[in-house]
């Protein structure tokens, strides 16, 4: 294993689409979703440990899930868990992790990726990674991998690529924002379009420069801690400068602005199971097209539903096609696939009437 490959993997959101499993207490990334005997974030730390020693990977979470994630992953140590005190979106917390990595080893090269995606076929997005940082040592480029859309998906944001380049990395045209359906069609025509998953890779030597250069105020803070950094002071100095970051993504930050972004087309299958209806498209079905996860199901006259019990449990479901049926111990959802995005709005409901008790 190269000992200058560092990945830091983003663990610090809440999942609410996937209520009433996810909650704010044990998010959906610390959950065997898919009845694979795996949670999403070991998941994922062991697809990236085939390729980056275990001591080199970061894992970026909330304070309040510390515990959860060296629970789950006992391969690491506590002081590779980068931990946020305040909610301040994708741009700090990368900042901080280059900045840690880079005064470890100042020729790392580093792959940010989320915690809780899909991704079926590992040998091909190893091979895509390597790609990268092959391309990232030589270059002073920011990567990006997208992913060849397979319909026209409003939910995500799109990266278009140069037409005119023949290489496999291509540069980076501009980044667009969630479109209507309109829109995402005419993307698709066009042919260099790809959705953008959220997985980068860079020298922390070029992300470092382009965070000084693109947005000095946030670089001169975290700057201010790297004596700090991968001591007994870190703590300290993340606990008082943190939340003087301003709430920004990577993407504005730095990939919108910087002129050396570049994109590679995966070459693997990818979801990144943000809702229920993602998870069925995902989970191998019935032959009447009905996904079980845990459940002993017995299902008559019904199709298109999506069934998840937290414990082996007979679920009997009869005559309801295209559901959303979950049963967890405190908590059974009963609820239409196409209203999945209403999830948030039904949390806050709940919440204001039952207080925090389920959520």
């Amino acid at each position: 294993m190269n000992k200058d490959y560092y990945a830091v993997i983003m663990a610090g959101g809440i999942g609410s689409r996937f209520w009433p499993v996810s909650t704010t207490d044990f998010p959906k990334q610390f959950h065997d979703m898919l009845g694979t005997g795996q949670t999403l974030l070991q998941k994922t730390f062991s697809r990236l440990n085939k390729m980056i020693p275990s001591e080199n990977i970061l894992v970026l979470t909330n304070e309040r899930y510390l515990q959860l994630t060296l629970k789950q992953l006992p391969q690491i140590e506590e002081n590779q868990v980068v931990l946020e005190p305040a909610m301040r979106n994708t741009a700090p917390c990368i900042l901080l992790s280059a900045l840690k990595i880079k005064k470890d080893n100042p020729n790392a090269l580093m792959l940010v990726a989320p915690s809780d995606h899909w991704i079926e076929d590992e040998d091909a997005f190893l091979e895509d990674v390597q790609i990268c940082f092959d391309a990232c040592q030589r270059e002073d480029y920011l990567m990006t991998l997208g992913i060849k859309p397979t319909f026209p998906n409003t939910g995500y944001g799109y990266i278009e690529a140069e037409k005119k380049e023949n290489s496999v990395i291509k540069k980076v045209k501009q980044f667009r924002e969630k479109p209507d359906y309109e829109t995402a069609k005419q993307f698709l025509a066009e042919g260099n379009f790809m959705w953008n998953a959220g997985i980068f890779l860079w020298s922390v030597a070029s992300i470092s420069e382009a965070f000084e250069e693109k947005n000095p105020v946030m670089h001169a803070l975290f700057s201010e801690g790297i004596p700090a950094y991968n001591t007994s002071e870190e703590k300290e100095f993340i606990a008082e400068n943190y939340e003087k970051a301003e709430n920004i993504s990577i993407d504005y930050a730095i990939m919108e602005k910087a002129d050396n972004v570049y994109v590679k087309k995966a070459s693997f299958d990818w979801n990144d199971l943000g809702t229920w209806g993602a998870l069925h498209d995902k989970m191998e079905k019935d032959n009447q097209e009905n996904a079980v996860v845990r459940a002993i199901p017995h299902v008559k006259d019904a199709h298109g539903n999506m069934i998840y019990s937290a414990s082996k449990k007979l679920v009997v479901v009869d005559g309801i096609n295209d559901y959303i049926i979950v049963d967890k111990e405190d908590v059974l959802l009963i609820y239409p696939k196409k209203k999945e995005q209403d999830i948030k709005t039904l949390l806050a409901d709940v919440k204001e009437n039952f207080g925090k008790k389920y959520t």
